[in-house]
């Protein structure tokens, strides 16, 4: 079987079946069970599930895994893992490693899984999404595991914004971040930066980003700190930190409206705000693919 293209716009549900729901809570659920079409749902023993080739996790934090174990050990595993039969009587796990690396540290001997019988193209989309979806990926990661999905399977990125539940200027600032130099690349794959952070920084050159990065690490900078000094690079002003007074103080009210509108629109968006009630709407993008992808949002 093909994976048809108009089949990842469904989202993860359509690829995992519509026997799980992908909020739903499994327990003590019968072992075996059908959940239906080629789905088998059963307790399969944690030595027999092996790491999945598609997983797009290159950095499974400790403290993180963890803190599932700990809510392991309290609930049970609430989500079954999905994985598929291969050689022997092992399963490769497409969905759900965090999930089968902290039940081994709860103890566990057993976990649910909901058993797939797919092809590599469908695990593939099937690992990708979810991962996109559900897991707590960096933003290189989310990056990489997009970019994947794009090129294995010739999406635009409207088809693989539907696809993941992202908006389209989402995914193309998510896809732009491959742009940024190793060193700050790496500094988003440890979370010392983030994705509001990176966005700034592609408005520099190579070089630039490396130095601006660092100071931002270094000062703690904020995002709209981060604008400021991107845009004193640009001009070619010294790299210094605004005193407190160089600025009349923002309102809350309007820096949180701010931000809902980037988060909303994937786009950096600047609100001057006067105190007659007067203002302006500032909305920022890098190419006309990101523009039509904001137009298309809006309405």
């Amino acid at each position: 079987m093909v994976m048809k293209k108009k089949g990842l716009g469904r989202g993860l549900d359509a690829l995992l079946g519509g026997g799980i729901a992908s909020g739903g809570r499994l327990v003590d659920s019968p072992v075996p069970g059908t959940v239906g079409g080629d789905s088998e749902l059963r307790h399969l023993p944690v030595t027999a599930l092996r790491r999945g080739q598609y997983q797009p996790r290159s950095d499974m934090r400790e403290e993180a895994l963890l803190e599932l174990a700990d809510s392991i050990r309290a609930q049970g595993v609430v989500q079954p893992i999905v994985v598929r039969p291969i050689a022997g009587e092992n399963y490769e796990i497409i969905a759900g490693e965090r999930r089968w690396r902290a039940a081994q540290m709860a103890g566990l001997q057993q976990v649910p899984a909901v058993i797939r019988h797919v092809k590599d193209q469908d695990a593939m989309a099937m690992a990708l999404i979810e991962n996109i979806q559900r897991e707590n990926l960096n933003p290189m990661e989310e990056a990489g595991a997009i970019r994947r999905l794009i090129d294995e399977f010739e999406l635009t990125h409207q088809m693989a914004a539907e696809a993941v539940g992202r908006s389209r200027a989402a995914v193309s600032n998510l896809l732009r971040l491959f742009e940024l130099n190793v060193e700050v690349k790496e500094l988003l794959e440890r979370r010392e930066l983030e994705m509001g952070h990176a966005r700034a920084l592609l408005g520099l050159g190579a070089e630039a980003q490396t130095r601006a990065a660092r100071e931002v690490v270094a000062k703690g900078l904020s995002v709209r700190e981060t604008e400021q000094l991107v845009r004193r690079l640009r001009d070619g002003a010294p790299a210094t930190r605004p005193a407190v007074t160089a600025q009349p103080q923002q309102d809350p009210d309007i820096l949180r409206l701010q931000d809902e509108l980037s988060q909303r629109l994937g786009a950096t968006v600047s609100l001057q705000h006067s105190a007659k009630g007067k203002g302006k709407l500032v909305i920022s993008y890098h190419n006309l693919d990101e523009l039509e992808g904001i137009l298309a949002h809006i309405s």
